[in-house]
């Protein structure tokens, strides 16, 4: 596996997430990017497509020492996540698949009310990962839509959808909704083990990208 670090000022993960935006994710060729954090709270481990991405504020040496050449799954597996968490002094997250879809015009086709000062726990950890966030809840208050800035700034989503409301596909007219909600290209972050939540995000046209893991401060 070799490593590099885009020059100049190409080497930040916003911009590596602009070009996967354009169509241009890194390319497939076994490498790894080592990149700083985008901000103080956001530090993981990105995996495109044979080529991963570890942004965190680690000597890039003590990253190459770790992850044996050749190896695609060493960068998300346990023993460098556990070693990059110790280094940093961080907790590890949740490995999420990562998907990407376009921004549609026009409005959102799905009746939905904004709120503010929700203390739902979709919301809360929305808080947590995420700036500028904005929430949106269903008439019936049967589905919950948050967006704002998260990992370098790109636009993220997270639906929630109560259980008695669920098989009825509210999942992916949300997801579908926030496509209309932000000005740009928009992420969600999905665990893998929640089928429903893949579907959904599928189906709204969200493309996988990748897998992630971010480290979280304590």
């Amino acid at each position: 596996m070799s490593a590099s670090t885009p020059p100049g000022g190409a080497g930040t993960l916003a911009w590596l997430l602009g070009e996967a935006e354009r169509g241009r994710p890194p390319e497939p060729d076994g490498g790894l990017t080592i990149l700083p954090q985008p901000s103080p709270r956001d530090a993981g481990v990105l995996a495109f497509t044979a080529h991963s991405v570890v942004f965190a504020d680690v000597d890039p040496g003590w990253v190459r020492d770790r992850l044996p050449p050749g190896d695609l799954s060493a960068p998300l597996c346990s023993p460098f996540l556990q070693a990059l968490a110790a280094r940093t002094g961080r907790r590890i997250g949740g490995v999420d698949l990562l998907g990407l879809a376009r921004p549609l015009p026009g409005a959102a086709p799905i009746g939905l009310e904004e709120v503010t000062g929700s203390d739902h726990p979709r919301v809360t950890r929305a808080h947590l990962y995420r700036d500028a966030v904005r929430v949106w809840t269903t008439e019936d208050d049967g589905g919950l839509l948050a967006v704002g800035r998260g990992v370098a700034g790109r636009w993220e989503a997270a639906v929630e959808v109560e259980p008695e409301h669920r098989g009825r596909g509210l999942g992916r007219r949300l997801a579908t909704a926030a496509r209309h909600l932000v000005p740009g290209p928009v992420w969600a972050q999905v665990a893998p083990g929640n089928a429903a939540s893949v579907r959904a995000f599928l189906a709204a046209g969200y493309a996988p990208m990748g897998a992630e893991v971010l480290l979280r401060e304590p």
